[in-house]
């Protein structure tokens, strides 16, 4: 799909390193910026400029042209209505964290933004490190308690409630139910 060409690129630059036995801080060595970055590129929490991307592309040792020619592309019309159905929603990681399910709804553009939608699955007991993304993200509640912690603020979250804030800043949910928790979510990212 022509609106996931942004989640395209990164797995394709995941993949295309490991294929070279390639680590990430070689990648970010030769690219000229950091290893977060290219591991926020790689898991989808961060969208890179142009220039950087072309650089990560050229220090891959990848032509240009053979990078882009095999992203899956539709004919080039812009969709009026864009329709998921449930069995192609895939399931991914953003970071190595215990008991967080990611399941990718839609990813697309609007106004020069990309937005990726998401479904994220608290189980019980599930644990990582807080995180930052290079976005702003929205998030609901659909079943299960959950604590954010954003920064040094703690905001308890039940069915129903959502909470919208910049996730440049230290961020965790914890699970804190009987259940697993799920949330749905929207990554509004900003270009670097």
């Amino acid at each position: 799909m022509q609106k996931d060409v942004i989640l395209q690129i990164s797995n394709k630059i995941k993949e295309k390193r490991k294929e070279r036995h390639i680590t990430i801080q070689e990648l970010a060595d030769k690219a000229g910026v950091t290893k977060g970055f290219i591991s926020q590129i790689e898991n989808n929490r961060t969208v890179p400029s142009l220039t950087v991307l072309l650089s990560i592309i050229r220090s891959l040792n990848i032509d240009l042209n053979a990078f882009f020619d095999e992203l899956q592309g539709e004919n080039g019309e812009e969709d009026k209505v864009v329709v998921r159905k449930k069995q192609d929603y895939q399931e991914f990681q953003k970071e190595n964290a215990r008991g967080f399910v990611y399941q990718r709804i839609m990813a697309t553009h609007v106004q020069d933004r990309h937005i990726d939608i998401v479904l994220l699955r608290l189980q019980k007991n599930s644990r990582r490190a807080p995180v930052r993304t290079d976005a702003f993200e929205y998030k609901y509640v659909i079943s299960g308690e959950v604590e954010y912690t954003i920064g040094d603020k703690k905001y308890m979250l039940g069915p129903g409630d959502s909470i919208y804030f910049d996730a440049r800043e230290p961020h965790n949910p914890k699970n804190v139910g009987e259940d697993d928790a799920l949330m749905l979510v929207v990554y509004f990212f900003m270009e670097k």
